[in-house]
């Protein structure tokens, strides 16, 4: 199991209904008698992230391939990759390994999904102080050291501990066992969902307060603010198995993208370009960053993106 799993369920506030349609009865790819795909479902994961990864795929698709109808489907992961299975879903765009079990059962042993590439981001996860805090007390940067400044942490929802702001509750994490099992003096908060969390953040960032977090990379609201890593013990594989025994940290994450396996035979010139989309970390947060702090709709954070980007795209393009 890879460490650096991230099952995102929570709803990102102002996503825009719309843009995201309930899950149907019928199945996903419609094909034509060619083996083309004139319909193309898409998962998209809560995170404005993944959401950029949709949008522009949607608007290309549309309008360079030829698919008559993009549907964008906001579905928890588990459920996602269950609509892989069954072929009510096409494509998921952007996995952090959340769903081993799944994978096993529908890769290898069903073989109803299929692997649709590197996506070309990498994803990571970690505990993150603010650099002007780190600064001035460059030993937090140490997990070791992080009760020697629990205190600066304190609230009056933490006690005598340090307030440690954690993830989504639906997100997975180890954050409560790292705390455990290196005895460390701090109470994890919890934020709701990510936007709240990133909210949190800003506000205390705005203002100069120390904290400690949950955080990750790609995050669109990294632009705006310097954040600087506590280095934790190092992961290797199965560290966090089982994981209420975890005490190392978070791994690099190549982000990847999974396939219906008809869609992935059958789908065309759709299928062949979600397995050529690739793009960086760099062009994620633009559109990201449009979608969140600009207030675009999906629509049009993709349009500006694509209008800029054409060398970038068209290397995604079926070739003829």
């Amino acid at each position: 199991m890879n460490y650096s799993k991230r099952i995102r369920t929570s709803v990102i506030a102002g996503l825009g209904a719309a843009s995201m349609v309930a899950l149907s009865a019928c199945g996903a790819a419609d094909t034509k008698s060619s083996g083309g795909a004139d319909e193309v479902t898409i998962t998209v994961p809560s995170w404005v992230g993944a959401r950029a990864n949709a949008e522009v795929a949607k608007k290309l698709l549309e309008d360079e391939v030829g698919v008559k109808k993009v549907e964008l489907q906001q579905l928890d992961e588990p459920i996602a990759w269950d609509a892989l299975n069954n072929g009510k879903a096409d494509a998921i765009l952007e996995d952090w390994d959340g769903q081993p079990k799944k994978q096993k059962l529908y890769i290898d042993q069903k073989k109803t999904v299929v692997k649709g590439g590197d996506l070309g981001v990498t994803g990571h996860i970690g505990w993150y102080v603010p650099k002007y805090y780190a600064d001035k007390h460059p030993e937090i940067l140490d997990y070791k050291n992080l009760n020697k400044f629990a205190k600066d942490f304190k609230s009056n929802r933490s006690g005598d501990k340090g307030e440690f702001i954690g993830a989504a509750p639906s997100y997975t994490t180890y954050d409560e066992f790292l705390i455990k099992n290196h005895k460390l003096n701090f109470k994890i908060k919890d934020t709701g969902n990510e936007a709240a969390q990133i909210k949190e953040i800003q506000r205390k960032y705005a203002a100069k307060e120390p904290f400690i977090s949950y955080w990750w990379e790609p995050l669109w609201a990294n632009a705006d603010m310097d954040m600087v890593e506590v280095k934790l013990p190092p992961f290797k594989e199965g560290c966090n198995e089982p994981e209420t025994k975890t005490e190392c940290g978070y791994a690099n994450t190549p982000l990847q993208k999974y396939f219906n396996a008809d869609f992935a035979k059958d789908g065309g010139d759709a299928a062949e370009f979600l397995k050529n989309f690739k793009w960086t970390t760099e062009e994620q947060n633009e559109v990201a960053m449009s979608i969140a702090k600009d207030k675009m709709s999906g629509e049009a954070a993709a349009e500006k993106w694509i209008k800029d980007n054409k060398a970038t795209w068209e290397k995604w393009l079926p070739k003829k």
